[in-house]
């Protein structure tokens, strides 16, 4: 296996075999990310991801995921991604699931009918950054994608059989938009039905822009107590009309939550709640290391 560069994947995708189809991001302008500044995007050469296949073949006996890197591997064609699929299909008979990071622009760029095909093939998931269901959150961190885009690309992926995972991220708006970026948040949840739903908090890395916004002063982090009332504010307007798996229990969480929406939302509700009243329960920040 050839990779290049650091190689990231959801925490999910611990076990799978990470297949590096494209080099970065194609957007790769969000102010909050630093996963891909040091690459510049470009699309591996087919011939090179099928060599790296057959060279995991002759590694590994058992391979039951895959993951296919970097960034957005849904901006390439169905007929690239078929090829590929297709030859998973053929070395790896045992693969149980081969799922992706995507962005919403990349999901709407394709048909219903090439959806359906690429889960008809083995695709069982698209992991999707919506970060904020706030539009003037959204905007300020250069997302890419507009609110509407992010729920119709989530209600796409669905309809095709494929299982969203979206993820927002407290604290983003800090202090003078945590509000609206909790309230506005909940709703998205509500309106996409996704089958999953993720929580991570803002971690800083010194490449990442949103430093510079910190520095001169246009962006006031949240504290860990502020951060549990925004999620709380979040998850009371959180009501999706279908089973969300939700979870928070990321490295850089504060307070770990699992549960299914909407049937144990008052349960995590009043684990945060409890941890408002006591907050020894939070993550010490030495902890939050990723």
């Amino acid at each position: 296996m050839r990779y290049e560069g650091d190689i990231y994947r959801p925490p999910s995708e611990a076990y799978s075999l990470l297949l590096q189809v494209t080099i970065g991001c194609s957007h790769n302008k969000c102010t909050f990310c630093s996963m891909f500044k040091d690459k510049q995007f470009r699309v591996r050469k087919v011939e090179e991801v099928l060599e790296d296949l057959e060279s995991a073949r002759k590694t590994y006996r058992n391979v039951e995921r895959i993951f296919l890197c970097d960034g957005d591997a849904l901006c390439l064609s169905n007929n690239k991604l078929m090829v590929i699929l297709r030859k998973i299909a053929e070395l790896f008979p045992e693969c149980q699931r081969v799922n992706v990071y995507g962005n919403a622009i990349d999901v709407l760029h394709k048909t219903p009918e090439e959806l359906k095909e690429l889960h008809d093939n083995g695709v069982q998931m698209v992991y999707l950054g919506a970060e904020s269901g706030s539009a003037r959150v959204l905007e300020n961190i250069q997302k890419g994608s507009t609110r509407e885009e992010l729920i119709e690309a989530v209600h796409k992926i669905e309809e095709s059989g494929i299982q969203a995972s979206v993820t927002f991220i407290s604290g983003i708006a800090g202090k003078a938009g945590w509000r609206e970026h909790a309230v506005e948040s909940g709703r998205m949840i509500s309106e996409m039905n996704a089958s999953y739903v993720a929580l991570l908090t803002l971690m800083l890395d010194p490449r990442a822009p949103i430093c510079g916004e910190i520095e001169r002063g246009e962006l006031e982090l949240l504290s860990p107590e502020e951060v549990i009332a925004e999620t709380y504010l979040m998850l009371e307007n959180a009501n999706p009309t279908r089973k969300c798996v939700f979870r928070s229990n990321h490295a850089s969480n504060y307070l770990s939550l699992k549960g299914n929406l909407p049937d144990d939302k008052e349960a995590m509700l009043a684990r945060l709640k409890k941890a408002m009243e006591d907050t020894g329960m939070l993550k010490d920040e030495r902890f939050r290391m990723l």
